[in-house]
C-alpha cells in the first residue's frame, strides 16, 4: 500500500512538473498562440480518440452534456489562448506566477456555482492577491498585457476546472478530454475561417516547432489530462492543490535554466508572487481543515 501510495504522489508531481514545462514549451514554439492552441486541440484529441479506440470506450453522451462539453472545450481554447498569448508578449516567469491565482479565482466562484455563503477570509485573501498582484505590475509596464491576459486566462481556467468538477463523477477522463479539445479546435477553426482563413504559413511549420508541438500535445496534454483526473481517486484533492501550488515553481526554474536573464526578474516582481502563492496555499488549508471538521 505504501509502495501504491509512493507511486501516486511520484505521478502527482510528475504531472506538476509536466504543467510548469507547458510553458517553456509555449515560449520555444514559434508560431503564435492562436495557431499553437489550434493544434494542440487537434493532436491532444486525435491522440485520445486513438485511445478511446483502443480501450473501447462508447462516446455517446446525453445531448445536454454534450452542450455542456462544447461550452467547456471554448473556455479551454480561450484559456490557452491567452496563457499562451501571455507568455509571447512578456515571459514564462510572468504568465506562470500570475497564473497561480486561478486556485483563488475558483475558491471565489465556488459560491456562485454551488450556492453556498462566501466564506469571510475568502474577502481576506482576496485583498491580499490584490496586493500581491500591485507588487507584480510595479514590475515594468512592458508586462502589464502579459499580466493581464494570464488573469484572464487564470479566470477562464477556474472556470473549466469547476464545469469538469461535475462532468467527472459521470463520465470517463478521456471522453470528456476528447470532446472539449475537439469542440475547442472546431471553435477556433471557424474563428480563423470567418477573420482571415487557413494560408499555406498556417501548416508551414519548421521541424523543432513539429516536434514541440508533438510533446505539448501528446505528454503535456492528452496523457496530463487523463492522468491528473486519474490520480485524484488516490489523493486527496487538499494534497492535489498544494501540489499544483508548485508548478509556477516549477516552471519558472525550468525557464531560467532554458532562457536565462530573460526570465530575471527584479524583487518586487518575486514579492508579489510569493505573497498570491502562500495566500493560494493558506486558502487550500482552511479549505481542507474545515472540510475535515464537517466529516468529524
Amino acid at each position: 500500500m505504501q509502495n501504491d501510495n509512493l507511486k501516486n504522489y511520484l505521478l502527482l508531481h510528475f504531472i506538476v512538473f509536466i504543467w510548469g514545462f507547458t510553458a517553456v514549451l509555449g515560449k520555444l514554439i514559434t508560431i503564435e498562440a492562436l495557431p499553437l492552441v489550434w493544434y494542440r486541440m487537434f493532436l491532444a484529441a486525435f491522440c485520445i480518440l486513438i485511445y478511446i479506440g483502443f480501450k473501447k470506450f462508447s462516446l455517446k453522451v446525453p445531448l445536454k452534456t454534450l452542450l455542456i462539453l462544447l461550452v467547456a472545450g471554448i473556455v479551454i481554447a480561450l484559456h490557452w489562448i491567452t496563457f499562451f498569448g501571455a507568455i509571447k508578449v512578456s515571459n514564462v516567469s510572468v504568465a506562470l506566477a500570475t497564473m497561480a491565482t486561478g486556485a483563488f479565482f475558483g475558491s471565489l466562484l465556488e459560491p456562485l456555482w454551488y450556492g453556498r455563503k462566501i466564506i469571510g477570509y475568502e474577502v481576506v485573501f482576496g485583498l491580499i492577491v490584490i496586493t500581491g498582484l500591485y507588487f507584480m505590475f510595479n514590475v515594468n509596464t512592458a508586462y502589464s498585457l502579459g499580466i493581464i491576459l494570464a488573469l484572464i486566462s487564470a479566470l477562464l481556467g477556474a472556470i473549466f476546472t469547476l464545469i469538469n468538477g461535475q462532468l467527472i463523477k459521470t463520465y470517463k477522463p478521456s471522453i470528456i478530454g476528447f470532446y472539449e479539445l475537439s469542440s475547442g479546435m472546431i471553435f477556433i477553426t471557424f474563428y480563423i475561417l470567418f477573420q482571415t482563413g487557413f494560408s499555406v504559413d498556417f501548416f508551414d511549420l519548421s521541424a523543432s516547432d513539429w516536434g514541440y508541438l508533438s510533446i505539448l500535445a501528446t505528454i503535456c496534454t492528452a496523457y496530463a489530462f487523463i492522468a491528473s483526473v486519474k490520480i485524484m481517486r488516490f489523493i486527496s484533492p487538499y494534497t492535489v492543490l498544494l501540489t499544483v501550488n508548485l508548478e509556477p515553481v516549477y516552471g519558472i526554474l525550468l525557464a531560467y535554466a532554458i532562457f536565462g536573464e530573460s526570465e530575471k526578474m527584479n524583487g518586487m516582481f518575486y514579492t508579489g508572487a510569493v505573497i498570491i502563492l502562500l495566500t493560494v496555499i493558506a486558502n487550500g488549508y482552511l479549505k481542507n481543515r474545515s472540510r475535515l471538521k464537517r466529516k468529524g
